[in-house]
């Protein structure tokens, strides 16, 4: 009827249903987003609510695409862009707050496959965030006394591989 569907759910929960996503919605290469909460350690919620193999099941799965927003900037961008995508993906988020990016170059639309260079610097090292990953790159290149450059890697599948194999040939340190 022209719906475009999201299934919101926590990422624990999302492993029970392994079988029907692939067979329900990927073969068939179904426009479904799944909205992925509680992605990576959540802390208090319990050893069995920690969301850390989503990436690592869905990236198997066949018409997957994975991305993640790193901030509420891109949290918007991320759902703009999965409700005009006409496939499946995936896109996850933390429990509560995203971890802050302070004065990290602002977010931009989402592009299939497409990172966002956020600090470029002429230094040897690139610490490369994923989602919430991003701000804990920021906040630990505070800490540093040596010029960091920070990537938001934005889509874990498809990669940007363009963009990696340049960062690979301008640094020699990736964390």
């Amino acid at each position: 009827e022209g719906f475009k569907p999201f299934c919101t759910i926590y990422s624990t929960f999302l492993q029970r249903g392994y079988d029907q996503l692939i067979h329900d919605v990927c073969l068939m290469n179904l426009p479904v987003t799944f909205a992925i909460d509680r992605a990576g350690i959540v802390g208090e919620d319990g050893e069995t609510h920690q969301g850390v193999f989503d990436i690592s099941f869905l990236r198997a799965i066949p018409n997957m695409t994975l991305f993640a927003p790193r901030d509420e900037l891109s949290f918007k961008y991320a759902m703009e862009f999965a409700a005009k995508y006409d496939h499946t993906c995936s896109l996850r988020y933390p429990r509560g707050s995203f971890i802050d990016c302070g004065d990290l170059e602002k977010a931009k639309p989402f592009e299939l496959a497409k990172s966002q260079l956020l600090k470029e610097t002429n230094g040897d090292i690139v610490f490369i965030g994923y989602g919430n990953g991003v701000g804990r790159a920021y906040q630990t290149s505070l800490e540093l006394d040596e010029d960091v450059s920070i990537l938001d890697l934005r889509f874990v599948k498809p990669l940007d591989n363009c963009l990696l194999l340049n960062l690979a040939k301008q640094t020699k340190k990736w964390y």
